[in-house]
């Protein structure tokens, strides 16, 4: 299949966004990482975005929008008063969701691609393995890529590898594009800021390592 020109990847130093990082370089001639500073507790996040988007000699940006921690701070990512949630309480979303995170990333993402002349965004947002966040879904995706392309009068493409991956699967896609080693070492997937298989405890840290588990039984049979 041919390449596609260019794309810009929301990128967080994380399992998924690492291995979109990946996918992108392998369907895109030209590929460019943007990070964002939201508020966030750890800013070893960044730190470990900005290193292996270096490494895959891909150009970092990087933007502070932490006006959301400002504007909603009642989450457990920004705020340390708040214990996280290790459960999806019954009744609501868990308090790891950050409100209007992923709208606020991909606008941005969408007008620094459109001033670089990037018409594909590529996100690693998911509905197969998830905690239930409602911007993670492929309706607020489609809804969302019609409104940009409103709002800036262009065609943007908003991509979405992940959107029916589960966890084994994103470590098979990891593995397909050769960098499972790079993902299981380097990736800051863990809500309390540890690289690789972090506090093995908060729920970023227990999806990904179910994945792991389940891929490499898979894999072994």
């Amino acid at each position: 299949m041919k390449r596609k020109d260019a794309a810009m990847v929301c990128f967080s130093g994380g399992q998924d966004s690492t291995t979109c990082l990946f996918w992108a370089k392998k369907h895109f001639e030209r590929v460019e990482a943007v990070c964002f500073t939201y508020g966030q507790k750890h800013a070893l996040e960044v730190q470990v975005a900005e290193r292996i988007a270096r490494g895959a000699d891909v150009p970092f940006h990087l933007l502070d929008v932490s006006l959301i921690s400002q504007l909603d701070p009642n989450n457990s990512l920004v705020n340390d008063s708040i214990a996280m949630d290790e459960t999806k309480p019954s009744d609501s979303y868990p308090n790891t969701f950050v409100p209007g995170r992923n709208m606020v990333f991909l606008t941005f993402a969408a007008i620094l691609a459109r001033s670089l002349g990037i018409k594909h965004l590529v996100t690693g947002v998911s509905e197969a393995d998830y905690s239930g966040y409602p911007d993670c879904r492929d309706t607020f995706i489609r809804s969302l890529n019609v409104t940009l392309n409103l709002a800036m009068d262009d065609q943007f493409v908003l991509h979405t590898p992940l959107m029916d991956r589960d966890k084994s699967e994103v470590w098979a896609l990891a593995d397909e594009l050769g960098v499972f080693d790079l993902v299981r070492t380097q990736t800051l997937t863990c809500y309390n800021g540890i690289i690789a298989d972090g506090c093995g405890h908060c729920p970023a840290c227990l999806l990904r390592k179910r994945g792991l588990e389940k891929y490499l039984s898979t894999k072994k049979a």
